[in-house]
């Protein structure tokens, strides 16, 4: 059975533990911050590419955001 991934859910976990605000994110990211608040409402899924933009400013690597946890 695959496991549901909230890349949203994991992305403002985060972003909250490196006490960064969403536009503080996007700047870093090079996104604007309404994506970065559509995602971490799980409105969209973002882009792998958005990902590792995501993943390089938080400092993780991209499966962080995006694999399941077991």
């Amino acid at each position: 059975m695959q496991a549901v991934v909230y890349v949203g859910d994991r992305l403002k976990d985060l972003r909250i533990e490196q006490a960064l605000t969403q536009r503080e994110l996007a700047a870093r990211a090079g996104i604007g911050v309404n994506t970065v608040n559509r995602i971490e409402l799980n409105e969209t899924e973002p882009h792998m590419s958005t990902v590792r933009k995501l993943a390089s400013a938080l400092g993780v690597e991209p499966r962080r955001l995006t694999k399941s946890e077991e």
